[in-house]
This record gives C-alpha cells, structure tokens and sequence, in this order.
C-alpha cells in the first residue's frame, strides 16, 4: 500500500495522467483527512476551484491542493512528535492525561478526524494548517468557552454523529465536531442543554 510521500509523488509527477493524479490525491485522504475524508476532499476542491467530480482537473490546481494538505500534515507530525515526547515524560513520572483528552488522541491517530466535520459540505474556510494549528494550541492550553478554530460561542450537543464518537459538542458555525478536552464543563454544559440548531454552510 503506497503512503503518503510516494501518492504525493505521483500527484506532482506531469507523466502521470491526470486521472490518476487525482485518484492519487484523493488515495492522500486516506492517510492524512483533518475534517474526515469527504469533509476535507470538498474543502480543498473549494478553496482550490476544483470541480468535485472532474476527472481531469487542471494539474496546478491539483498540486496547489496538494501543497495544503502537505503544510497541514507537517503541522501535524510536529504535534504527534510532542505529544509522544510529553507523553514518555508523564509516564517516567507517573503522570496521566485525563481520560477524555487520551480517548480523543486515539481517535485521531494518524491524522484522520482531527477537527472531524460531521457534514462534509460544513468545514472551516481557512487553510488546514492554520486551522491545525489553533486547535494545537487551545489543546495546550486551559479549557475555554467557545469552538478553537472560529471562536463561535453556540456549540450543540448532537447525538446522531456519523462517527465515533457517534455524539458530542459541534460548533454551530464552522462544523467542526469539537474535542471535549479543549471547552469548559460550563461551556459543555451549555451545549448540552442548548436547543438544536441547524448548521449553516460556511461562506
């Protein structure tokens, strides 16, 4: 099974055609998906004027796409490479994670889900890794009251979400299933008790 640098590679290679090219960004998701794979497939053919379905886009486009996801997953890589150094350190000193910040981190591994977007159509605007890296430093930092990626305060609790966790907190604005850890007891509180609302698209 081919990884992320070698689909990549084909992806920039100009004696590939341009099907395949696309396949192979595409086979990227499967490795590396911030919003989930269909959530993040249509955030790049957004944000990169690339037809969902044409199965022979411009080749720049492709590679501009390509260069997003790229930033994001270094972005990444460089939090898991902390986190597992952090993670050696707590156990040397017999340290532990709350158990909701552990469960959230397994469901992440790898980089898939990471601000998961229930409906694929609902996902931030702005580039992956900046994205990325305002959720990296609300998870280091206190809990706080509004979504880490739009700042939205009107996050609802949903119990119908496609995935695991199959229910939890979801900012109202930018769709982003929100990592517990990350808000407040009041704030998932609020969530709980608040009435449903329907997700707008984000402009």
């Amino acid at each position: 099974m081919a990884g992320f640098r070698s689909l990549a590679r084909q992806v920039r290679d100009p004696r590939c055609d341009l099907a395949l090219r696309r396949y192979s960004l595409r086979k990227c998701l499967e490795r590396f998906a911030p919003y989930g794979h269909r959530a993040t497939w249509d955030h790049l053919c957004s944000r990169h004027g690339i037809e969902p379905d044409d199965r022979d886009p411009d080749p720049a486009r492709l590679v501009a796409a390509l260069d997003e996801l790229e930033e994001a997953r270094a972005v990444w890589l460089a939090y898991e490479r902390d986190f597992a150094a952090r993670r050696r350190r707590e156990k040397h000193d017999g340290l532990r994670r709350p158990g909701s910040f552990d469960d959230w981190h397994r469901r992440t591994w790898g980089g898939n889900g990471i601000a998961r977007c229930d409906d694929p159509r609902v996902h931030p605007t702005d580039p992956l890794a900046d994205v990325l890296r305002r959720l990296i430093t609300a998870l280091e930092a206190a809990p706080a009251a509004v979504c880490p990626v739009c700042a939205e305060r009107r996050i609802v609790w949903r119990h119908d979400l496609d995935q695991e966790p199959w229910f939890g907190p979801v900012c109202s604005r930018c769709g982003i299933v929100v990592p517990q850890p990350v808000l407040t007891h009041e704030a998932l509180r609020a969530a709980k008790e608040a009435p449903g609302r329907q997700l707008a698209s984000v402009a």
